[in-house]
């Protein structure tokens, strides 16, 4: 009888120690964590956006750049620059690499 007693007890104190520890990580999640969470979880961009390849093209003298063809390897962007229309070809890959001009 002494052994189930002991038994039992230990159980109970091992029970009772547990309760605070759930209750302190419990209560450490809130809206910031959650944040945070959804923040890493993000879709990462994995080619050229049309936007950052117009971007590139205006930074490298083209305006009135528009986007004339785009396909799973390339973004082609059209425009003017001092000596008439040209056209810029990006990689279509993270980054938007220069691949002609």
């Amino acid at each position: 009888m002494t052994h189930f007693l002991t038994k039992a007890s230990l159980a109970a104190l091992l029970a009772l120690c547990t309760i605070p520890a759930t209750v302190s990580t419990a209560a450490a999640a809130g809206p910031q964590t959650n944040f945070v969470v959804e923040a890493q979880y993000h879709r990462p961009i994995r080619g050229c956006s049309p936007m950052h390849a117009m971007r590139k093209a205006r930074d490298f003298g083209l305006r009135d750049a528009r986007i004339t063809r785009m396909s799973p390897r390339v973004v082609v962007v059209a425009g003017r620059d001092r000596r008439g229309w040209d056209r810029i070809t990006f990689a279509n890959v993270r980054g938007c690499p220069l691949i002609r001009r």
